[in-house]
């Protein structure tokens, strides 16, 4: 039996048909991503479900005694302790032991007969009420969360709040659990906890996200809202992309019968006489009927066109960074880090959050001085940056305004566009182009910062955090872009997909003030990670990776060291490192072979002569640490 029914739902915002005979069923024990364009009302749907909203028509029913819970997507700013909020989400029993906890905290500092009378009182409610069994119900739930239930909520990170507020719902036990975009601002081991969290909820599951393999790995069931309408497709996310590419391609042959047979009969009609006889009424009515469908039909929404402006090309190298160490405090978050990027380079930043993956940029970027270290950045550069923060833009103007100003044209690889063309491309009508900023979704933000960013001719983009927010569409097309994209990239991001489609090697902080680069995106770095280095978020460290970062290495009677697992492992692995690098070796010195290549650009020599340098000095030093390895094994 379902849980929740919606029967012909239909709901209209803001003057357009949001909703139109909408109905769907939430069974027992489903796991149910909710897919759709940024503006087709997949957090409308989410609170119409919730009972947040009400619908102009139709109804919603739900079965008797049923409890829902909802994550929304925006974090609210709440005050209190941890355990303040999650109480929040009780009713009655929640006041009594929001009660019961402040006298307790008050008799600690101001000890009267009056407060500890009112404790008792307090006391003898809770057992009458058996709230006793909520209270312990809460603080388990709480520590589930790995929070601190003393912990101030508005001091938390963007991380720890969500889980606060999931706690708050789960607080309720519901029968049904509403998750609207839950993996944003939540770093790598938040978002495998909350997979592994969400695969043993015995509850219903109805979740909207952009993350496709959080997605991949949970959903049973996948529905679809598209042009106000719901579809639903029994099965798991990859099964979906493939049934969906299948019945996009019947949409558009049966689109493409339709409109020829609509102007068949638009030509016959033309005729005039033969159409106006008594026995073509019928046909005449036919056509009436076409143009009525045709004009009820609702277009899909256009796809995003993302351009890139590339400018002149940066030197070889881009950065070259040396033993750098920085933190705050007593706290390091980089502990002699060495690294050079070279251009063409595609650099993924991976870590918790709070690790120091932003300050790390700035840093690379010559933003903020190293405590230790010298960073030299190459010649000719011209960077774009994406703020994760969005704090560029200007909320009191409108989003034409905070592309071009007072102006009323850009200019898009040497040629002038006119302004609201340009934001055309990136789904915003001529309305939403003069709308304030403030009024924007969080989708919307995303692509007018991206259209804001890709006015600027750049040869080294930094994209801090670009992904949330944005729907599947435009994320896919972003990363076509950056894949295409010729330049030097600097990446942040927890969209674990998204890193393995676009970078070609990683840096990790993985704590303590380790970074470590890995080749490859998030996939090659699961393979390839040392045993009890993974990234490990502050608030859930264990004292096993605690315990296993602190051990000596083993060593043998006369002192010297033994390979460890982890030496073994490298030991293995650097072969194939020096065969890759020796090729590269070889292809640069083929090039410098060739008798035309002195007659190339001056500039152009150089730069090949620079990446044989660094690439003959990164073979030697593989060599001597193979050497070094082999010798202790």
């Amino acid at each position: 039996m379902a849980l929740i029914s919606l029967h012909e739902i239909s709901l209209n915002l803001s003057g357009a048909q949001l909703f139109e005979g909408l109905s769907l069923q939430l069974e027992p024990g489903e796991r149910v991503a909710l897919l759709g364009r940024n503006g087709t009302g997949k957090t409308t749907l989410m609170k119409l479900i919730a009972g947040l909203m009400k619908p102009d028509g139709g109804k919603v029913d739900y079965s008797k005694g049923i409890q829902v819970a909802h994550l929304p997507q925006e974090v609210p700013a709440l005050v209190g302790t941890v355990f303040d909020v999650v109480l929040s989400g009780l009713e009655s029993q929640g006041k009594l032991l929001h009660d019961f906890h402040e006298v307790s905290h008050r008799l600690e500092t101001e000890y009267s007969d009056a407060l500890l009378n009112q404790l008792g009182r307090l006391q003898s409610e809770m057992d009458r009420t058996n709230a006793w069994e909520t209270h312990q119900q809460i603080e388990n739930t709480v520590a589930q969360m790995k929070l601190d239930p003393e912990s101030r909520f508005e001091h938390l990170s963007g991380g720890q709040k969500r889980r606060a507020l999931l706690a708050k719902a789960l607080a309720l036990k519901p029968n049904v659990l509403l998750l609207d975009e839950p993996t944003n601002h939540l770093d790598l081991e938040s978002i495998e906890w909350l997979e592994n969290f969400l695969k043993d909820y015995s509850g219903t599951l109805l979740f909207v996200t952009h993350d496709r393999m959080f997605m991949a790995r949970l959903a049973t069931r996948i529905m679809e809202l598209d042009r106000g309408k719901l579809y639903s497709w029994a099965c798991d996310y990859r099964t979906f992309l493939e049934r969906k590419q299948n019945a996009l391609e019947i949409e558009a042959v049966g689109q493409a019968l339709f409109d020829k047979k609509l102007a068949q009969e638009e030509a016959w009609v033309r005729q005039g006489v033969k159409a106006r006889r008594t026995r073509s009424i019928g046909r005449v009515r036919a056509l009436e009927e076409l143009r009525a469908q045709k004009k009820a039909q609702r277009q899909m929404i256009g796809k995003v066109r993302m351009q890139a402006q590339e400018a002149e090309r940066s030197g070889q190298v881009v950065v070259k960074a040396e033993h750098i160490e920085h933190g705050f405090g007593e706290e390091l978050l980089i502990r002699n880090f060495s690294t050079r990027i070279l251009k063409g380079d595609k650099i993924g930043v991976m870590g918790p959050n709070g690790s120091g993956k932003t300050t790390l940029l700035r840093i690379l970027l010559g933003q903020t001085a190293p405590q230790k270290g010298t960073v030299a950045l190459g010649t000719n550069l011209q960077i774009a940056y994406y703020d994760q923060l969005r704090e560029q833009l200007d909320e009191n103007k409108s989003v034409k305004e905070n592309i071009c100003g007072e102006g009323e044209s850009v200019t898009i690889d040497g040629r002038s566009r006119n302004v609201m063309g340009y934001l055309q491309d990136f789904l915003f009508a001529p309305e939403r182009a003069r709308t304030p900023v403030r009024f924007l979704s969080g989708g919307e933000r995303n692509r007018l910062f991206l259209a804001r960013l890709f006015t600027k001719p750049s040869n080294l983009l930094v994209l801090d955090e670009p992904t949330n927010d944005l729907d599947i569409e435009t994320l896919e097309l972003l990363e076509e872009l950056l894949v295409q994209y010729s330049g030097t990239i600097l990446l942040v991001s927890h969209d674990r997909a998204f890193l393995n489609n676009v970078v070609t090697s990683t840096l990790v902080l993985e704590g303590e003030g380790r970074v470590h680069e890995y080749p490859g995106g998030y996939d090659d770095w699961l393979i390839q990670r040392p045993l009890g280095l993974e990234p490990a978020s502050r608030e859930m460290k264990s004292e096993k990776n605690s315990s296993l970062l602190k051990t000596e290495k083993p060593k043998t009677k006369d002192g010297e060291r033994k390979l460890s697992f982890n030496d073994l492992r490298e030991l293995e692995s650097l072969p194939v490192k020096i065969e890759e690098l020796d090729a590269r070796h070889e292809e640069i010195l083929k090039t410098m072979a060739d008798p035309n290549f002195y007659q190339k650009d001056p500039k152009d020599i150089s730069e090949i002569k620079l990446r044989l340098a660094a690439t003959a000095d990164d073979l030697s030093k593989t060599y001597q640490r193979w050497e070094h390895l082999d010798r202790l094994k």
